[in-house]
């Protein structure tokens, strides 16, 4: 290679692993994991931005490195202005250098919600964690094209979601492209509640994350389409609809109506940078 080449190679794409020492997690119940029960504790949640911890934690210890430390503040039912006001704060003060901050999906399921407006909020708490040299992870909401009543709101998201790419643009963040994955929009990367991932579900997202951070994927399969299912008769979708709407649906509008939470009283599952092993 010429000396005129090596000027202008390009940069590496992918940082290393023990470039973060401390990652703290912000958001709502799909940053808390529901529902993936944590197989050490099946009483409290895991999900996809845990099982993002250990891999990175993991690879840091292979190049040498301490283990990675990780704290996760995210609470079910959170709409995204008490992240921004309530989480990123905390963030700051545990002095991360990597934080996933993910948010606005609550608000999406409000007629009321102002995309726009949820932007300008999310862009400031960018603003404040990169100006301390933080990375920050965002992340698209998903694609609601295949469920009948949430793709109500897939124009209100896909704008909330033009807003994350630029705002992850002007400040140099990463963004974990939910829209774009191709496996989770098959149903049975859900749970029984039709909003929150299954298992395999968030293990496909911490896949997602850690490419969206220029890291290789430890599957390569993880965006690959599940084998086609046999198709349900009619009469067992409705009567599978029906039972949706009775048992989570009902319950979740009743909350809404109460203006209550399912995640009021609630405290964040790990609110601690610990090591994670």
């Amino acid at each position: 290679m010429s000396d005129l080449d090596t000027l202008h190679a390009p940069p590496p794409t992918t940082p290393p692993a023990a470039r973060w020492s401390r990652y703290v997690a912000l958001g709502d119940s799909f940053t808390e994991g529901l529902w993936d029960p944590d197989p050490s504790d099946p009483s409290t949640q895991r999900g996809w931005a845990d099982m993002l911890a250990a891999h990175l934690s993991e690879r840091r210890v292979a190049d040498g490195a301490a283990p990675l430390e990780y704290a996760n503040l995210a609470i079910r039912g959170r709409l995204l202005r008490p992240i921004l006001t309530e989480q990123v704060p905390v963030a700051l003060e545990l002095g991360a250098d990597l934080v996933s901050l993910i948010g606005g999906g609550n608000d999406m399921l409000r007629p009321a919600a102002d995309p726009d407006r949820m932007a300008d909020a999310l862009e400031d708490a960018v603003a404040r964690l990169r100006a301390t040299g933080a990375d920050v992870l965002l992340g698209t909401g998903v694609d609601a094209k295949d469920s009948p009543i949430v793709r109500r709101t897939r124009g209100r998201v896909a704008v909330y979601n033009s807003h994350i790419w630029s705002i992850a643009r002007r400040h140099d963040a990463f963004v974990l492209d939910l829209w774009g994955m191709r496996s989770v929009r098959d149903w049975r990367m859900w749970a029984e509640d039709r909003i929150h991932l299954t298992t395999d579900g968030h293990a496909r997202v911490a896949q997602a994350a850690l490419v969206a951070l220029g890291q290789p994927a430890s599957d390569a399969s993880w965006d690959d389409p599940l084998a086609p299912r046999p198709r349900v008769p009619r009469l067992d979708q409705a009567r599978a609809d029906a039972a949706w709407l009775r048992t989570h649906a009902y319950p979740w509008a009743t909350r809404r109506l109460r203006g209550r939470s399912s995640g009021d009283q609630r405290v964040p599952k790990r609110p601690e940078p610990r090591p994670v092993r």
